[in-house]
């Protein structure tokens, strides 16, 4: 889920960043501090908005920096159990496949690729067995956050795409011409039958 949340911390700005306007050096620090800045709190941030305010700076001495107590606006992307992500294989392993959701990267396990008995190919795809649906690096996707586990810089997501409506773009459509062609199916036997009967009352 992605946020915007609002700040307020002391930034310390380098001596590099002295000769810049205030603002514009605060500005410029807070983005390399928060290139791939990932807090459980709040999230990996994407990009750090504005600058919304810088009060009066304090040197510390023996450090060489300065100190601004400042007020600024980040986006941030904070996984959450349950939420739908849109994502592209990266990888595939003999254990499952890697999809990368722009932000951060999830791990979909190979039993939880398709409701399908799956095994791993030589061609470096994940193969079902019944279905002979493949999924390989580059396939665009819909998953669910099943798992999250703060250990590390970085969380680790687990998703799943085993519950209907998930899986490879291309194999949602399928399901949806399916369901549409069954029902479609359904229909006509039943106008069918009910003819049929009426025409015995006949």
């Amino acid at each position: 889920m992605f946020y915007l949340i609002e700040v307020e911390d002391y930034v310390r700005v380098e001596p590099k960043l002295f000769g810049l306007p205030t603002t514009e050096a605060v500005d410029k620090q807070l983005r390399e501090i928060y290139t791939d800045y990932y807090n459980k709190e709040f999230g990996k941030v994407v990009v750090v908005v504005e600058v919304l305010e810088v009060r009066e700076g304090v040197i510390i001495p023996g450090d060489g920096a300065a100190y601004y107590d400042s007020k600024f606006k980040l986006l941030v992307w904070k996984p959450e159990l349950q939420e739908l992500v849109y994502g592209t294989i990266s990888e595939i392993t003999n254990f499952g496949a890697f999809i990368n959701m722009g932000i951060m990267r999830g791990m979909i396990h190979i039993s939880q690729t398709m409701d399908d008995y799956v095994s791993f190919s030589k061609a470096n795809s994940l193969l079902g067995k019944s279905t002979k649906r493949s999924l390989k690096s580059g396939d665009l996707c819909l998953a669910r956050i099943v798992a999250l586990s703060h250990k590390g810089d970085e969380p680790k997501i687990g998703l799943t795409m085993r519950q209907p409506g998930l899986g490879k773009l291309e194999w949602i459509k399928e399901d949806a011409l399916k369901k549409e062609k069954d029902s479609k199916k359904a229909l006509k036997a039943e106008e069918a039958s009910v003819k049929k009967a009426g025409g015995k009352k006949k």
